[in-house]
């Protein structure tokens, strides 16, 4: 029998636990990943004892106490706090989510937190978007048009503008891509979840002239037809959009066109 296991600089191990303060009654425990790549250490689970008395109820508030009151050399990514900038993606619970719009009491027990999955770690939770934003750059995520610009806006009926709903919502937080175990095992061909429903935003939109375009430019084995429909993409959206859905609306444009 096969047995697999991780090289030994991967091997995660037990790090430090930081208590409360003395008389804190309401304590929660947050199992934090913790990587540093100047010390040279593996990676390490630290814990953190958090009185919620004085946090507020979201993940991220106790992610930013722990860094402003146990440890402040805790990193992660934040910007908005409102579920609209996607900076605070990361692994909660074994859910790719954003720590903004995460109660604590969508959370049983202790608090796992670790950064999203697969991607390449730069320090603790923040992970390499590197190659994510290259994608997302690749398919053009602008307006293309041919024709003279009109001397206003253009123009777009209702009926056109209901069809991008549930598309330009996207955060670009990555939770849907690093979920997505096609992207897992093709991330340097497969454009993944998020930058396909990206794509699609374009491809709907009426407004755009170069659709013919850009269906040629995801015509390719990998870019497009690596999603096997496993639906994790849709599933942990945590603005609640169905990236697969849009995935099946361009393949079945594919199809009509040819």
């Amino acid at each position: 029998m096969v047995e697999f296991t991780l090289p030994r600089n991967s091997k995660v191990g037990k790090g430090r636990t930081f208590k409360a303060p003395e008389g804190a009654k309401r304590i929660r425990k947050f199992h934090v990943y913790r990587w540093n790549p100047e010390d040279g250490k593996n990676p390490t689970v630290d814990t953190f004892e958090v009185d919620l008395d004085t946090c507020g109820p979201m993940i991220l508030d106790a992610l930013i106490k722990i860094k402003d009151e146990l440890d402040t050399s805790l990193t992660f990514r934040r910007s908005c706090r409102e579920g609209v900038c996607g900076s605070c993606a990361m692994n909660i619970d074994g859910t790719n989510t954003l720590a903004c719009t995460r109660t604590m009491d969508e959370v049983k027990g202790d608090v796992k937190v670790y950064p999203l999955p697969h991607m390449s770690v730069i320090k603790d939770l923040v992970p390499d978007m590197t190659n994510f934003y290259a994608q997302y750059a690749s398919v053009e995520p602008w307006i293309k048009t041919s024709t003279p610009e009109p001397s206003r806006e253009r123009l777009q009926s209702r009926e056109d503008r209901a069809k991008l709903d549930g598309l330009w919502e996207c955060v670009l937080c990555a939770c849907c891509s690093t979920a997505c175990p096609s992207y897992w095992w093709n991330e340097d061909r497969y454009l993944g979840p998020a930058v396909l429903l990206q794509a699609y935003r374009f491809i709907a939109d009426s407004r755009d002239e170069h659709t013919g375009e850009r269906l040629d430019d995801l015509e390719d084995p990998f870019r497009l037809y690596r999603c096997h429909t496993i639906l994790n993409c849709t599933q942990t959206c945590p603005k609640g959009l169905n990236p697969a859905k849009a995935i099946a609306e361009t393949k079945k444009m594919m199809v009509e066109r040819g």
